[in-house]
């Protein structure tokens, strides 16, 4: 699984131009999912997610996670993020998991997250969306449960 993760103060995303899902707040979180993910690895990653220390403290220091700071998360799948640009100008996909596997994981994904008591919202799977969000910093985070970053 992949996840690029941006703090914001506030998210929505739109279908048709009615608002699918929207919070104030919190993460950001566009997920891809792999050929190889499992329940497991949708776990893991939300839970990564959820305890990822990238919220200011007092301070002003990156100490507190979305747990923390009790902010929500909007979850947007996104197969895009497994596209390999590397050999050509248009990119492969064949490494994203099919729709079936993805939606399923994808959906655990969210939620492991409300197990964790983040409120979440998300988008409307396989639908064209509009993503609209204001990041905060801005902070933005890859992850990826290959480590291959």
């Amino acid at each position: 699984m992949r996840a690029v993760l941006q703090r914001v103060s506030r998210a929505r995303v739109k279908v048709d131009e009615k608002v699918a899902g929207e919070i104030g707040a919190g993460l950001m979180i566009l997920l891809g999912v792999g050929r190889e993910d499992t329940s497991a690895v949708a776990v893991a990653l939300a839970e990564k997610c959820a305890n990822l220390r990238i919220f200011e403290d007092e301070q002003g220091k990156m100490n507190r996670s979305l747990l923390d700071v009790k902010g929500s998360a909007l979850v947007v799948s996104q197969f895009t993020l497994y596209g390999d640009a590397r050999g050509q100008r248009r990119p492969s996909f064949i490494a994203a998991a099919p729709p079936e596997l993805a939606k399923a994981l994808y959906e655990e994904f969210c939620e492991a997250l409300r197990k964790l008591g983040v409120a979440v919202a998300t988008g409307i799977f396989q639908a064209m969306m509009s993503v609209e969000l204001v990041n905060e910093g801005p902070v933005t985070i890859l992850l990826d449960s290959a480590k291959t970053f």
